[in-house]
């Protein structure tokens, strides 16, 4: 089972609100995960990211993979402490 932590959308139409998530990677976009991790808001000025950075070490330590756009975000608080 390939483990991932990615972004699942919630809100309403053209009002976007992310939960960061820990989800298998054959689940789909809003479907079953594993552990809410955090939060990101891209409408307020700056973008609201919150991530619980224990949880975050211990799914990375675990081998979860970010995407992209997760990357991102973790870099944008420093929460990166290895390259994942």
């Amino acid at each position: 089972m390939s483990v991932r932590i990615r972004l699942a959308r919630k809100g309403s139409k053209k009002r976007p609100f992310y939960r960061i998530v820990v989800a298998d990677a054959q689940a789909p976009r809003d479907g079953k995960f594993l552990e809410i991790i955090g939060t990101y808001n891209p409408l307020t000025d700056p973008a609201q990211v919150q991530i619980d950075p224990e949880r975050l070490q211990l799914w990375l330590e675990q081998g979860a993979q970010p995407t992209d756009t997760v990357r991102s975000l973790i870099k944008r608080k420093g929460l990166l402490t290895r390259s994942a």
